[in-house]
């Protein structure tokens, strides 16, 4: 029987990540592929419903740790929660020495995150985030069903798809869950279907990770709500560390967000993100912004995945 040890964290909006030393990782290369890791770890029966965190020894000579992220349909190259919880974790549980910065290796490259501490509680994680920018604005697609849509592209860490959810007729609330990742799913294939997403220098970075609905806030104190729809139909219940770096870049290029200026933004179940834009710069033929986004996680339970080679269910499931 293989077992893989995990602690979760519980970030605002509920955020699970599985933390996996090093060694348990290289391990699992000869346990069980990846693969079936990902899809265990990731859905039912003892899996998680959200996303993973893998850390990973790191591939820089300066990093601290390297980490991979997996949601129920496969790797994603970047998750600002995730960041957030990780960090949260490392230092709460001792897997990293308390300091000024933690510079963590991902697929989308360095992200340097800086922790706010009361004694031995991480009160909040701020991470700067890769280089984020606009691709397309106000572009419009034929969505079968919806009609034509207007969107915005960016680039955050991964690819959105942005949408005013004034055009569909939908409130950014639990009311309209359904139908939103209905939306959101519907949107996301038509983009693909219409157009490259080319990133400046990765190739496997080239391609749509999900399409952010955003509109305004609906709580005193924050600029904006968001609720992203991504993989097989998720919906992120922050923010969106990726997609609010996106938003950052598309305020800035519209003139409404200018250096410094913080940007909170609500998730779908009103918890918030502060990002801002630390400064600009270029990244291949783009202007960029390099954000920062912050926000808060909690530790919530400890545990183990184990995978018996004679359980039928033993490569997981998802209901929808």
């Amino acid at each position: 029987m293989n077992e893989v040890a995990s602690l979760d964290s519980r970030e605002r909006p509920y955020l699970v990540a599985l933390i996996v030393p090093a060694l348990i990782v290289f391990a699992a290369f000869f346990l069980l592929p990846m693969a079936r890791l990902v899809a265990v770890g990731a859905s039912g029966p003892g899996g998680i419903a959200g996303y993973g965190a893998i850390v990973t020894e790191p591939v820089t000579p300066d990093g601290d740790l390297g980490v991979l992220f997996m949601h129920n349909e496969g790797w994603s190259t970047m998750c600002g929660h995730g960041i957030i919880a990780l960090v949260t974790v490392a230092l709460e549980t001792g897997m990293l020495a308390p300091r000024d910065a933690i510079r963590i290796d991902s697929p989308a490259g360095r992200i340097t995150a800086r922790a706010k501490r009361d004694g031995t509680r991480v009160t909040s994680v701020a991470f700067e985030n890769v280089p984020s920018f606009v691709l397309a604005l106000d572009e419009v697609v034929d969505v079968p069903g919806l009609g034509q849509i207007r969107y915005d592209l960016a680039f955050g860490g991964a690819f959105y798809a942005y949408v005013d959810v004034a055009q569909l007729g939908l409130t950014l609330t639990a009311r309209d869950y359904r139908e939103l990742i209905g939306a959101g799913w519907k949107i996301k294939r038509a983009v693909i279907a219409a157009r490259p997403i080319p990133h400046p220098f990765e190739p496997e970075l080239s391609f749509l990770y999900g399409t952010i609905l955003g509109g305004p806030a609906l709580e005193p104190g924050a600029q904006a709500r968001n609720v992203c729809v991504f993989a097989d139909g998720e919906v992120d219940r922050s923010p969106t560390g990726t997609g609010v770096s996106g938003r950052i870049a598309v305020e800035h290029a519209r003139g409404k967000l200018h250096a410094d200026q913080p940007f909170v933004v609500e998730s779908i179940i009103g918890t918030r993100f502060t990002g801002r834009v630390l400064r600009e710069t270029t990244f291949g033929p783009h202007r960029a912004v390099i954000p920062e986004v912050e926000g808060s996680a909690w530790i919530s339970g400890r545990g183990e995945l184990w995978f018996d080679p004679k359980d039928p269910l033993r490569e997981g499931f998802i209901l929808r």
